[in-house]
């Protein structure tokens, strides 16, 4: 019988393995940034080439950064960049002593043979910036993790955050001297003259296009109304409009509507088909064709459904960062804003409406899209005579209104008054428009087609 003691497991120790994680050095190929100067001291066309992949923090070594960024203003003011140049410049700023003289220039000219590889190697050290970014954000993630400061879901949010920073290139080009750019201003300004403005996602409308040249990245555009006047519908357009007509991928967020209610207001507006036979469950033959014949558009569309009841709006914004990464993402649609919850315990509900409202903008600027968010009225437009909306009677407002860069309030005289002379017509009151003017919209309400369309092109049945 074998009476060993077996030797005891010596302990892990967390601190211990945690200090051997963050002490390896961080990816990065010194070579490859030598390499990608030289190119660029050698040639005029390898600057250009390697300054559409490289930024100056994509260098591992601060010298590297600085030689750069000073090859970088030469080239700008259209004058040679070669050693000597270079060294003036440097010199001229004070950092030639921090690269290592001008003889480390000539040795980085020496480093490479041809200037006519400058792109691969830029493409290299632009691959090990990625994975740098990706293990500083892994780094604040874990210590987020371990600090525990907050709300879990506050923490979840941040550590989204910096893994969607991690995995794109950032722009930090917000900041700027107006006078800089203000020579690129006037060149662009002459080219919209000349060719027109940038249409932003189409909201399937052609007078509301035609005022706000669609709906543009970072804006967030609130749609407002009293319940059953449409604004569901309004917005379900704006992203046909987008996914199906012009094949961008766009997201619906429901908390009100289940996909099969969603689906049928889809297929009746996209195949001009009756609601109510849908909803039934009787089509005539007549609809069957039409839902043959819109059905592949329909498929084919990068149109994403989200009913995920009691959702939160962090849950938005991590969903929202997954759809960017994986096939890109032009419009955001949320229905609707008083259903949504932070998932954490505030003071009222005013503040807490407030607090989405302004993340959903801070959402729009992160991801460069414009988010339509749909937001119940008060009863204010039902106690004034011709109850039309205004802006005040946004529902638990707070910062509603402040956030947003267009406000549209939905009206339809025939919801109060069946007999109304304006039956089948609706009011796009634009109450606020960063951007543009003020004014109303009258549009067809189709709704035994779940659709809004222009007054000049109603579709037939």
């Amino acid at each position: 019988m074998d009476t060993t003691v077996p030797s005891p497991v010596p302990p892990f120790d967390d601190a211990a393995d945690d200090s051997r994680s963050f002490q390896r050095v961080p990816p990065q190929d010194i070579d490859a940034e030598q390499s990608v100067l030289g190119g660029m001291l050698l040639s005029k066309d390898a600057i250009g080439d390697v300054a559409e992949i490289l930024k100056g923090r994509d260098f591992y070594r601060p010298a590297h950064e600085t030689v750069f960024e000073a090859i970088l203003a030469l080239y700008g003011k259209g004058e040679p960049a070669d050693p000597i140049t270079v060294a003036a410049e440097l010199t001229k700023c004070g950092q030639i002593g921090r690269v290592g003289g001008p003889s480390y220039l000539h040795t980085l000219v020496q480093q490479v043979p041809t200037a006519a590889n400058a792109g691969y190697y830029a493409e290299i050290v632009h691959d090990l910036a990625a994975l740098r970014r990706l293990v500083e954000a892994g780094t604040r993630i874990t210590q987020m993790g371990y600090a525990a400061d907050g709300e879990v879901d506050e923490i979840l949010d941040a550590a989204g955050a910096e893994l969607h920073n991690a995995v794109q290139v950032r722009d930090e080009s917000a900041t700027v001297r107006v006078g800089d750019r203000y020579a690129d201003y006037i060149d662009r300004l002459e080219y919209l003259q000349k060719h027109g403005a940038a249409m932003g996602v189409p909201t399937g409308l052609s007078d509301l296009d035609n005022l706000t040249n669609g709906l543009h990245a970072g804006q967030m555009i609130v749609v407002a109304a009293r319940p059953a006047v449409g604004k569901s519908t309004l917005a379900l357009d704006f992203a046909r409009a987008c996914a199906i007509k012009h094949g961008r991928p766009a997201a619906i967020f429901s908390l009100e509507m289940s996909e099969e209610e969603l689906t049928n207001r889809l297929t009746s507006a996209e195949a001009r088909v009756g609601l109510h036979h849908l909803t039934s469950g009787d089509p005539t033959p007549t609809d069957w064709q039409r839902i043959a014949q819109s059905a592949p558009r329909i498929t084919d569309a990068p149109l994403f459904l989200d009913v995920t009841p009691n959702t939160t709006v962090m849950e938005i914004k991590a969903k929202c960062r997954r759809l960017q990464q994986r096939g890109g993402l032009d419009l955001v649609v949320v229905d609707y804003l008083q259903l949504l919850s932070t998932g954490r315990k505030v003071e009222n509900r005013q503040v807490e409406v407030s607090d989405m409202s302004r993340q959903l903008k801070l959402l729009a600027k992160e991801l460069k899209v414009p988010i339509v968010v749909l937001s119940q009225l008060n009863r204010g437009p039902e106690q004034r005579a011709d109850k039309k909306p205004m802006l005040s009677d946004l529902r638990e407002s707070g910062s509603i209104e402040q956030d947003a860069d267009m406000v549209i309030l939905l009206h339809r005289e025939d919801v109060y008054e069946k007999e109304s002379p304006r039956a089948g017509e609706a009011d796009l009151i634009i109450a606020k428009h960063r951007n543009g003017p003020t004014t109303t919209i009258t549009a067809a309400a189709l709704m035994h087609y779940s659709m809004f369309a222009d007054m000049a092109a109603e579709p037939t049945a």
